[in-house]
């Protein structure tokens, strides 16, 4: 991922080697998307496989923090070359500059990586001779745990690729706000969502996965019109107004995802069948979203119509959640067997499970 982000950032210019500049740039982000992709999913078993069982969705706010984080990270380093450089400068050389950062960060990256130790679960499927199996015939029996990853990652995916990048371009191309204070607005919004997390997660915790989850599906329903309509006031406050209310539901979808991918799956095959639900989703349904929306807004020239995309996805997952999805706070995550009959824990019930 590392390798990739930084080799962006040497590509010849189109001038230089015609179309192979922009095939290059594709080929470069395919590899990005695929390292990244098995990065989120691998990341989640790893945190979760190592946390106290009363603790996972609090430990998987960490991974939902800090992506938050992250993408406001860089939005503050381009608004710092916004400021330093000319426009010319940018479109010459500046815009190379955010891709030649990671080879340092990879760097310090990889350092961590090569000293962490497997996880507890890991150890155990050792020890059981489970990881000499070949996953792959095993993956039927999680056809139900990935179409449910493929609803839920859907609207926490959709909702966070609104949230932290089709959002500047809305509020710049639609609203016609300054991309600086596009930047701004953005970044304010996803540290208000970032302090949200754990907060999410002790909820997740306490509540069990379902509820919440459920409940910030319900709010990808209702809210995605009333913020679009309070965003296309162009009003400061307003528009933060907004991302306020979009940063609560979306903490709570993005948290349970998180470990979610981790307790819907059995262990041999966890790392596998949840990095093919949460991608398909992300792939095809998420992904697309910043350009739909954009294409929702130019066509109709109304400022509300993204929402609808939003509210089109989460009411059909919230259908199929409804129905489908389980309780996955009570899952023994060492174990090779999924409990689908299993209910939410209240709050007497959580603290035995806490106990």
């Amino acid at each position: 991922m590392g390798l990739a982000t930084t080799m962006i950032g040497f590509i010849p210019t189109y001038a230089a080697i015609g179309v192979a500049a922009p095939l290059l740039l594709v080929l470069l982000r395919c590899i990005q998307g695929l390292s990244a992709g098995g990065e989120w999913t691998g990341s989640a078993a790893f945190l979760i496989e190592g946390a106290p069982r009363n603790r996972r969705a609090t430990y998987a706010s960490v991974i939902s923090a800090t992506a938050a984080l992250a993408t406001v990270a860089g939005s503050g380093f381009a608004l710092w070359l916004n400021n330093i450089l000319t426009k010319d400068q940018l479109m010459d050389f500046g815009w190379r500059i955010p891709f030649w950062a990671a080879a340092p960060l990879a760097l310090v990256g990889l350092f961590v990586r090569l000293r962490l130790d497997d996880t507890p679960v890991f150890k155990e499927i050792k020890k059981t001779r489970e990881s000499s199996s070949v996953p792959a015939p095993k993956l039927k029996r999680n056809l139900k745990a990935v179409g449910l990853t493929i609803c839920f990652a859907a609207v926490q995916g959709l909702g966070y690729y609104y949230l932290a990048t089709y959002v500047v371009n809305y509020l710049e191309v639609t609203l016609k706000i300054q991309r600086p204070n596009a930047l701004m607005l953005s970044a304010i919004g996803l540290l208000i969502y970032m302090v949200f997390c754990p907060i999410a997660g002790m909820i997740s915790d306490k509540y069990g996965r379902r509820i919440p989850n459920l409940v910030g599906t319900v709010g990808y329903v209702l809210l995605p019109i009333p913020v679009f309509l309070l965003m296309s006031t162009g009003n400061p406050a307003l528009i933060i107004l907004g991302l306020v209310l979009l940063g609560a539901i979306q903490c709570l979808v993005s948290v349970t995802t998180v470990v979610m991918l981790v307790e819907l799956f059995p262990a041999s095959t966890r790392a596998t069948g949840s990095a093919i639900g949460f991608n398909i989703a992300l792939a095809f349904i998420a992904g697309p979203g910043p350009y739909i929306g954009a294409f929702l807004a130019s066509s109709t020239g109304n400022p509300i119509a993204p929402a609808f995309f939003q509210v089109f996805i989460a009411l059909i997952a919230l259908v199929v959640l409804l129905k489908w999805l389980p309780e996955s706070s009570k899952q023994d995550i060492f174990s090779d067997e999924i409990d689908w009959h299993a209910k939410t824990p209240g709050p007497v019930e959580a603290d035995k499970v806490t106990a």
